[in-house]
């Protein structure tokens, strides 16, 4: 599903040297939008990529401009409910000029096929723009007991098991810009600066104290939902909440030297049982006479992560709006 069958024939060449900035398409891409999107929405400050079910986040935005992703080459399109293909420009806050993601026209994900080169191209065209801040949102599954359906993790830290045993990083291959470092690291990938205007924002909104927490994310390849043992297994590992999403779009940015934040709006509970339902047990229980009742069986379907974030769409909106009337005036 995602191997790439590409031969690709080398002589006498620097690999050191090497970038995709000549066969990526970034200047059709660049010229597209130089020809459909007016002047003063074409330099945005900032970057918003809306996850599942956060629709009304576009809403926000004055000024309006969609761009069909099927007009930019290089871009794919999203085969998921939820999720439709616009790349849209506008005003957010007091005039920031702000290109989003739809929540309905987010991202693009390994698990629907796309190369990991797609999935992070349209990132690497807002740096292009010269956008200098990222706020990725998206829908997650709670791994810690204490995070109820409807709280917002700002992200502290991840855990991306494809980054760690596959060819799922997104810096694998040649580097899109010579400019670019070769080895980047992510001990800071997450900005202070962003996390604390989050905090700053949610105070000056009164959001409830429980509104917002803090916890790692882990990336997952999806589309399953986890087992309980994966879950628990994440869990140990320190994740407070899990998707399949993110990631490799926070790498491909801070390779391109943004200040990246990511909100996870809590949607599910990942299914971890203290313990597992014994067939022994009850088969046994049933031979003797006294049968044991199950356990009620709790499963997570897409529809309802769709459902919470719509519940929850308004308050990601005045969050991310305000934070980003917070942001410093350059």
């Amino acid at each position: 599903m995602h191997g790439d069958d590409d031969v690709y024939l080398l002589s006498s060449l620097d690999l050191t040297q090497m970038s995709d900035e000549q066969t990526l398409p970034f200047a059709s891409t660049l010229d597209v939008l130089a020809t459909v999107v007016p002047a003063h929405l074409l330099k945005p400050r900032v970057g918003i990529v809306c996850g599942s079910g956060l629709s009304t986040l576009a809403s926000s935005l004055r000024d309006v401009v969609e761009v069909p992703y099927s007009a930019l080459e290089g871009f794919g399109k999203s085969t998921v409910v939820g999720h439709k293909s616009a790349l849209a420009f506008g005003l957010l806050g007091r005039g920031t000029a702000c290109p989003s993601w739809r929540c309905s026209d987010a991202q693009f994900h390994p698990y629907e096929g796309h190369k990991l080169s797609t999935v992070v191209y349209p990132i690497r065209v807002l740096a292009r723009l010269g956008v200098q801040n990222l706020i990725i949102t998206n829908a997650a599954g709670a791994l810690r007991q204490d995070l109820a359906v409807g709280t917002i993790v700002v992200v502290q830290d991840h855990l991306a098991l494809p980054n760690l045993t596959g060819p799922l990083n997104p810096l694998f291959g040649p580097l899109s810009s010579p400019d670019q470092p070769r080895f980047t690291p992510l001990s800071d990938a997450y900005s202070v600066a962003l996390r604390r205007l989050a905090f700053r924002a949610a105070h000056e909104l009164a959001l409830d104290a429980d509104a917002l927490a803090e916890g790692v994310y882990a990336w997952v390849s999806g589309p399953t939902y986890e087992t309980p043992a994966e879950g628990r297994m994440l869990r140990a590992a320190g994740a407070a909440v899990v998707g399949m999403s993110t990631v490799p779009e926070v790498v491909a940015a801070r390779q391109e030297g943004m200040e990246v934040m990511v909100l996870s709006l809590v949607t599910n509970p990942v299914v971890i049982p203290d313990t597992y339902r014994s067939i022994k047990e009850e088969i046994e229980a049933e031979l003797a006479g006294k049968p044991i009742a199950p356990p009620p069986e709790t499963v997570v379907s897409h529809e309802d992560v769709l459902t919470v974030g719509r519940e929850k769409a308004e308050v990601m909106k005045r969050l991310v709006a305000r934070i980003i009337e917070l942001l410093p005036t350059p």
